[in-house]
């Protein structure tokens, strides 16, 4: 398999601990080991201080899969397959459900290799999210990209760049829509749970669909992406074993320490959600702020959910944009060409931010610096 280079990665390599403000963090704030041992019982700090080292289970650990299976309605711990971060997750399923004869569906924008894995095996067609209706997805698109050999939609929400969350009733009608069909649904859930306050998150696919799987992690809505414990629920038990042995051929097995770690987490979920979300609630309206302060070079709409939002940059380049703020202010952003597609128009005025992190003021003030700085040299120049 010939993948090409994974430009967010690539980016994140150059900058993402050079950077002084790491602005577009799609992760919440993560926590020190002992603030999560602190959450922890008795026997479970003494189970993870005194535990083996050794190898554990290619499934995840019984524990572990209770835990998951605990954040679903209708999930057994016999349907849950644990990874070594969603990454591996995605890498699994896309080899085990797709043949060279077979088509995928992928919404765009998205994670780059939500789109490079199905090419890379088969035929993929792209369903543009659409920004001037709230970068909704189009069920009628969906429909009319089927083909007889469509084997595998995948959707992500809230959605990773935008923060966008489909409709409940859209989303109803896509499960409908692949039932009818027999395609399966990869459901990159990793952001499920994590937004403002009042955010209604979509039903985990797991558990309203026979052939839907949900794709989860501690790296996103937990802030734990030191863990790098990923997994997929599904009904579908002979897709989970076929998964499991392709998994032979990756990590093998998770980490002993950072499984024990993710059942803490997991059996404290509320908890870390909730401070979590509390963050996003302090930051949010500072980027409102922010934007309201820059009408004539942003354009600003909420994302529904996640820790992430998608805005409009009206001054030029984004991309220069985002160069010069990085290398001039320390600023870091991603510019949505690190996003663009082989499946759909490209989106080149947009860049991605985050807010699910504390020590936003600093940046915000960097960043409106850069852009007072800039301005008034363009003033200077057009001057002269």
């Amino acid at each position: 398999m010939q993948l090409p280079d994974f430009r967010l990665e690539t980016h994140f390599a150059t900058w993402e601990f050079k950077a002084e403000f790491h602005m577009t963090a799609s992760d919440a704030e993560a926590m020190a080991l002992d603030d999560l041992l602190a959450m922890a019982t008795d026997d479970e700090r003494a189970a993870f201080s005194t535990m083996w080292l050794g190898y554990t289970e290619t499934w995840g650990g019984p524990e572990l899969r209770r835990a998951i299976s605990s954040t679903h309605t209708s999930i057994s711990e016999d349907q849950v397959l644990a990874f070594a971060g969603a990454s591996e997750g995605i890498f699994a399923a896309n080899n085990v459900l797709l043949e060279p004869d077979s088509h995928a569906i992928v919404v765009t924008p998205n994670y780059q290799s939500h789109e490079t894995l199905p090419l890379a095996l088969c035929e993929a067609t792209g369903v543009p999210l659409d920004p001037a209706n709230g970068w909704s997805l189009d069920i009628d698109r969906v429909a009319a990209a089927i083909r007889p050999n469509t084997r595998l939609v995948t959707i992500n929400f809230p959605h990773n760049p935008t923060g966008a969350i489909l409709p409940l009733e859209r989303y109803d009608a896509l499960i409908e829509l692949c039932r009818h069909h027999g395609i399966y649904i990869l459901h990159d859930e990793i952001f499920n749970g994590l937004g403002p306050t009042g955010t209604e998150h979509l039903p985990l696919i797991a558990d309203v669909y026979e052939r839907g799987l949900s794709l989860n992690v501690t790296s996103k809505a937990y802030g734990l992406p030191g863990l790098r414990v990923g997994w997929i629920a599904c009904q579908d038990r002979d897709v989970l074993e076929r998964m499991e042995r392709f998994k032979h051929y990756l990590s093998i097995c998770n980490s002993g320490p950072s499984e024990q770690l993710a059942v803490i987490a997991l059996r404290n979920r509320e908890q870390i959600i909730a401070r979590n979300c509390a963050i996003v609630d302090e930051n949010l309206p500072k980027w409102d702020t922010f934007f309201a302060s820059h009408p004539d070079l942003f354009e600003w709409n909420r994302p529904d959910g996640s820790c992430m939002g998608f805005p409009r940059y009206l001054g030029g380049d984004v991309e220069q944009f985002c160069t010069s703020l990085v290398e001039e202010s320390g600023v870091l952003l991603l510019p949505s060409t690190i996003y663009r597609s082989e499946l759909s128009e490209p989106v080149t005025d947009r860049f991605r931010l985050g807010y699910g992190r504390r020590g936003l003021d600093d940046g915000l003030a960097a960043m409106t610096a850069h852009i007072a700085k800039s301005g008034a040299a363009r003033n200077s120049r057009s001057r002269s």
